[in-house]
């Protein structure tokens, strides 16, 4: 199964979710489980207000993608790595 990434900026609504967060990270680690998630985002339009306030979360918990981020020739060589290596870490 291939990885799907959105590019950052993207704004989401999670499933069961009210409230639109924005994309603001990927592939990240929660340290306390050794977990990763897809992404990490922060609320929308806000932003960040506090670095515990924070979301993560998997692809598959999006509901709908509001608005898809910036995605030029750089994002794309991003994009084609990230896929890589989850392939690779079997991820």
């Amino acid at each position: 199964m291939k990885k799907e990434f959105l590019p950052l900026g993207s704004i989401v609504r999670l499933k069961n979710g009210t409230k639109r967060i924005m994309i603001c990270g990927r592939l990240q680690l929660r340290e306390v489980d050794q977990k990763i998630f897809d992404y990490c985002a922060c609320y929308y339009p806000e932003g960040i207000l506090h670095p515990e306030e924070l979301f993560l979360f998997q692809h598959s918990d999006i509901e709908e993608i509001c608005f898809r981020g910036y995605c030029d020739e750089e994002e794309e060589q991003l994009m084609k790595y990230m896929k890589k290596r989850c392939e690779e870490l079997h991820l």
